[in-house]
């Protein structure tokens, strides 16, 4: 039996990724579907999720948090994650090109491994400061800090609050409040 090898496989850009009916992902090339829709609990989530920073980042004039968004990363990279938050002004259009300082990324069955394995090492090249995988089944939140060149792990919260330094915002996000 024969491997289906990268360069064998077809390779979209941007503007494919603009033709594409349903909820899609692109990385480096690949198409990455994004159904089945996330669950009634993943969707709470991230509500909740993006209330407590809105609420947080009133005080803040520069940071905003958003649910999911096209991050156009390059011409054959485009991701949506869950929750951003970014601190650079805003650039109305139909993507978003600046690098998030906040991503939450919430674990579904059908994206786990994409979110722990590849969308940590796209973030992490690209800088995000704070990348935060939920996972909804062990309530947890695993924050990591991007520090020098690579990410290092601050730790897994379930009811505590973490100390978030963005851009001069500073906020504590207590994770107690996220979960039903």
């Amino acid at each position: 039996m024969f491997a289906i090898k990268e360069k064998q496989l077809p390779h979209y850009t941007y503007s494919d990724y603009l033709l594409w009916e349903g909820n899609w992902e692109l990385i480096n090339g690949i198409p990455y579907s994004m159904s089945p829709m996330p669950s009634w609990r993943h969707q709470s989530l991230n509500v909740n999720i993006v209330s407590a920073l809105k609420e947080q980042l009133k005080q803040c004039g520069n940071c905003k948090a958003n649910i999911p968004v096209d991050w156009k990363i390059s011409e054959d990279t485009i991701l949506q994650p869950d929750v951003v938050v970014v601190c650079k002004p805003f650039e109305e259009g139909v993507f978003l090109s600046k690098t998030p300082e906040i991503i939450f990324e919430i674990l579904s069955p059908s994206t786990a491994s994409k979110d722990q394995n590849l969308k940590y090492e796209l973030y992490q090249k690209a800088g995000v400061k704070y990348y935060i995988i939920v996972d909804p089944i062990k309530n947890t939140a695993q924050i990591f800090v991007f520090e020098g060149d690579a990410y290092k792990e601050s730790g897994n919260y379930t009811t505590e609050s973490f100390h978030f330094e963005i851009s001069g915002c500073t906020f504590d996000f207590d994770f107690s409040g996220i979960w039903e």
